[in-house]
């Protein structure tokens, strides 16, 4: 089996509109992907439920494909980075190094109706439990399609309680 990979790159630069394929983007801490709608504070959930960055997997879409009928494709899913070869459920507590970039995992990101709205009836129901994760720009770099993903531990956060 190989590394787990970015498989595929997508930015939206207007709320609503279909999104388009990059082959590389430029990944900025605390904000999203350049030219992304959502880095601008723009989108059907801005401000109040915005992720940096969305990932899902592509292996979903096999899934979606085979079981549902509904074929995905040309972003269609509203997430930025398609994956490869990594089960995106277990990230909780886990950073991705792709690069010079780093993420870290903030939490799952559901599908909704607008999704299905902007394409085609069952796509909320198909996506179910496989609608990706939002992630948070810590280091900002470049993110290429094809590039490989590390996956890493995230470090504890949480302060330790001293005892006197």
């Amino acid at each position: 089996m190989s590394n787990p990979f970015i498989e595929a790159i997508f930015v939206a630069t207007v709320a609503g509109e279909p999104m388009k394929r990059v082959a590389e983007i430029d990944a900025l801490a605390g904000v999203g992907l350049r030219g992304d709608h959502y880095a601008r504070g723009e989108g059907y959930y801005a401000p109040s439920d915005v992720c940096e960055v969305t990932l899902i997997e592509g292996e979903v879409f096999d899934v979606i494909r085979t079981v549902h009928g509904i074929h995905v494709h040309n972003g269609e899913h509203r997430r930025n980075i398609v994956t490869r070869g990594l089960s995106l459920r277990d990230f909780p507590g886990k950073r991705l190094r792709v690069g010079e970039v780093l993420l870290e995992y903030e939490r799952p990101r559901p599908p909704c109706g607008y999704v299905e709205r902007l394409t085609e009836k069952g796509m909320t129901r198909a996506l179910g439990e496989g609608a990706g994760i939002c992630a948070r720009v810590v280091t900002g770099g470049v993110l290429r399609e094809g590039a490989e993903i590390q996956i890493l531990e995230a470090p504890n956060v949480k302060p330790q309680r001293r005892l006197p």
